[in-house]
């Protein structure tokens, strides 16, 4: 039973490592929800945001106050939430590489 359990639970984690490496085409994109997306830096829009393009749309980012880790042309991958409100799509960053 402690091995059933063990085995379960090592392939819970493998599953969520690899959900959690999935990034989603922006084009595809839900409000309320958890995502990563990879573009390119279309350009700044303020200083704390920026617009991330790829084959299937663009979308602002929202990086924070004061806070701009990215350049124009620059890929990047982020990690964040898409804001929920009935404005334009935004994705609050939480992590970018």
């Amino acid at each position: 039973m402690k091995l059933l359990l063990t085995t379960a639970f090592a392939a819970l984690i493998s599953t969520a490592a690899v959900a959690s490496n999935h990034s989603t085409p922006i084009g595809d994109l839900q409000r309320g929800t958890q995502v990563t997306v990879e573009g390119t830096v279309e350009r700044i829009t303020d200083e704390d945001e920026f617009r991330l393009v790829d084959a299937s749309g663009s979308v602002r980012i929202y990086v924070g106050p004061n806070w701009m880790p990215a350049n124009v042309g620059e890929s990047v991958k982020v990690d964040g939430f898409v804001d929920d409100d009935f404005g334009p799509l935004e994705i609050y960053a939480r992590n970018l590489t």
